[in-house]
């Protein structure tokens, strides 16, 4: 009976992921503070709506009365990191809709992250020029101390390292674990990334708290075989 209480009290939470427009229309006709309803999981459904990338719904949510369009989850992240996050820019649309209505992409979760943390995460390129166009910083570090350009490093995104660099982050700043860019990209074997870095200036004598240079925490000797010589031929000496 508790279950079937919960299932009706967050009708239109489950409406929102699935999808289901008119559900949600009527159930907000019906009662518009449903709009404000948190549910177990601290989350409104527009958050769901953008986490299943539902466009329709998250119009219809973002234009009650009562839209905050930074709302924070239990997590805290907030309907713009949610679609930030989706994969292959597939939350474009809902990203630019939610700029629209002043959704601030300088806000950060519970872990410290940003919305283009996120975006960065999952190598969404359009979503990240479109971030930092509306005004979010390639400078701000989370709670591990990492930068986007950390996560771009990390995932092996060429476009977006040089899209951060243009942006002006910090291309030596070290993580919480001593960590530059140019580590992670190397002890993730993303050679061509190592190399973008290092012809925008990033250091080679840098050792992380480890006490490793980016140079030892290559994967295998071809990865770093790669680097070193592709680094000569910028004329750039590993220490």
């Amino acid at each position: 009976m508790a279950a079937t209480d919960a299932e009706s009290k967050y009708a239109i939470h489950e409406a929102a992921r699935e999808g289901r427009t008119q559900v949600v229309e009527s159930l907000l006709s019906a009662n518009p503070r449903l709009a404000k309803l948190v549910d177990q999981d601290e989350r409104l459904a527009i958050h769901w709506a953008c986490a299943f990338n539902h466009l329709d719904i998250v119009k219809l949510l973002a234009s009650t009365r009562s839209f905050d369009p930074d709302a924070q989850d239990g997590s805290g992240w907030t309907s713009l990191m949610i679609a930030s996050s989706l994969k292959e820019n597939s939350g474009e649309a809902i990203v630019e809709l939610l700029l629209s209505k002043e959704a601030d992409p300088k806000i950060t979760t519970n872990i410290g992250a940003t919305a283009l943390h996120f975006a960065v995460s999952k190598g969404n390129l359009e979503i990240c020029k479109i971030l930092l166009k509306h005004g979010a910083s390639a400078r701000t570090k989370d709670k591990r101390g990492q930068l986007p350009l950390h996560r771009a490093a990390a995932v092996g995104s060429v476009p977006i390292v040089k899209l951060l660099l243009e942006n002006k982050t910090p291309i030596n700043a070290t993580d919480m674990d001593g960590m530059t860019s140019l580590h992670h990209a190397i002890s993730e074997g993303h050679a061509h990334v190592a190399v973008e870095l290092l012809k925008a200036g990033a250091e080679t004598d840098k050792k992380d708290s480890d006490g490793k240079l980016a140079i030892e925490c290559a994967p295998d000797n071809k990865v770093r075989s790669y680097i070193i010589q592709a680094a000569e031929r910028e004329g750039i000496e590993f220490e």
